[in-house]
């Protein structure tokens, strides 16, 4: 329980984590990753080599100081947070790992003067709350995934049933698990964690679910990133008949309920999430408009199958921008997406539930476009695929 001298230190300590949050965190996962092994496999190399993990941490740490006495303030952070973690097999005993390392950074950042045995206690109290409420919020989700008809807990054996190239950059991975019983149903949207071990090491990513659910197997759509090491390894080294270790589907970047008509507006490989939202947006009778952005043909995954739902499917309508076609390649529009396409190609704003991924650059222009629009703020979702990051423009 924290008390009121707790809090106010922590509030405290506001200004000194909006301008030096990152270092603080840099130092934090440059301790824990040197010193705890154990706990490398949950964190994205590349993303700590961006900054971008950081980046994101000392975000998150800024909100919660700033908000330490109306935690509800937080709003979709902490689910966020929560499916991640769940997504990646964080554990209970992974905290006090967490906790004694970030201690340990507020003190050899900050120094001695500013974080004093008042303040460090006060961020042990901070500290110990967030991680009951995660560990709380994790049981909670990993129970529930246990209990569901085709769930589990921790990780399941799948076998790669088919693997099929879905652009010249995007390859997909139809995943059935070993033990032939039924597999928990994905809401559309969510993600699935895998375990891997490439090069004697161990690493763990999720990719989101490209198909509808069907209670028999999962499909993920990954793209081969320059330089990727789990990527590479899935389009290289992985082959049909090969297992993987997969943890229960998870994530709140779903599909919500609704009658509205749906835009889904993504570009690139931020089209895997959209595809199921859309399959299930048309068996509900929903209007759905839908636009996605490549950068030309060869590298725009799934459009022949679009086309064909869209043949079938009046109440859907599809729109491709190709930022740099090729001769011969047929789109809709091209350049990067402008505003004046979004007012032309969505029905009135007002009356849309939108939905977006894509590169951060692109949400940006997006969530700004669609402002200008006049879309609510309450009816725009987006998600990262890495670390959460404000997205400005």
């Amino acid at each position: 329980m924290l008390s009121q001298e707790h809090r106010a230190i922590i509030k405290a300590t506001v200004p000194l984590l909006e301008t030096g949050g990152e270092a603080l965190t840099t130092h934090f996962y440059r301790i824990m990753l040197a010193e705890y092994p154990q706990v490398r496999p949950l964190f994205n190399q590349a993303h700590q080599a961006s900054g971008d993990q950081p980046r994101a941490l000392a975000n998150g740490v800024l909100m919660y100081a700033r908000h330490i006495d109306r935690l509800e303030a937080l709003g979709p952070l902490v689910g966020q947070v929560v499916h991640k973690h769940v997504s990646l097999q964080v554990l209970p005993e992974h905290y006090p790992i967490v906790g004694a390392c970030l201690l340990r950074a507020i003190r050899e950042v900050l120094g001695s003067e500013i974080a004093t045995d008042a303040v460090i206690e006060a961020w042990a109290a901070a500290y110990g709350q967030l991680a009951d409420l995660l560990i709380g919020a994790e049981e909670t989700v990993y129970a529930e995934h246990a209990a569901a008809e085709g769930g589990w807990r921790g990780e399941r054996a799948f076998r790669v049933a088919r693997k099929v190239a879905e652009s010249e950059e995007i390859t997909s991975f139809y995943l059935a698990p070993v033990d032939g019983k039924p597999v928990l149903r994905h809401r559309p949207g969510e993600y699935i964690g895998l375990r891997l071990t490439i090069g004697g090491q161990e690493v763990r990513r999720n990719y989101s679910l490209s198909a509808a659910a069907n209670g028999v197997d999962y499909r993920i759509s990954v793209k081969r990133e320059p330089g990727g090491k789990v990527s590479g390894h899935l389009h290289d080294s992985v082959r049909e008949g090969d297992e993987l270790a997969l943890y229960p589907p998870s994530g709140d970047f779903t599909l919500r309920e609704g009658t509205r008509p749906l835009a889904l507006i993504t570009a690139g490989v931020g089209i895997t999430p959209a595809l199921p939202m859309m399959e299930a947006a048309l068996a509900e009778g929903r209007e759905v408009h839908f636009i996605h952005c490549a950068r030309h043909a060869g590298v725009h995954a799934f459009r022949a199958w679009v086309d064909e739902l869209a043949a079938r499917h009046p109440a859907l309508r599809r729109f491709y921008c190709y930022s740099e076609p090729r001769q011969g390649d047929q789109a809709d529009g091209e350049g990067l997406l402008t505003q004046e396409q979004l007012q032309a190609w969505l029905p009135e704003p007002a009356a849309v539930d939108a939905y977006f991924l894509g590169p951060k650059p692109f949400m940006a222009r997006v969530k700004k476009q669609l402002a200008a629009l006049g879309v609510p703020a309450e009816r725009t979702h987006y998600e990262f695929f890495g670390p959460a990051a404000a997205l400005e423009g």
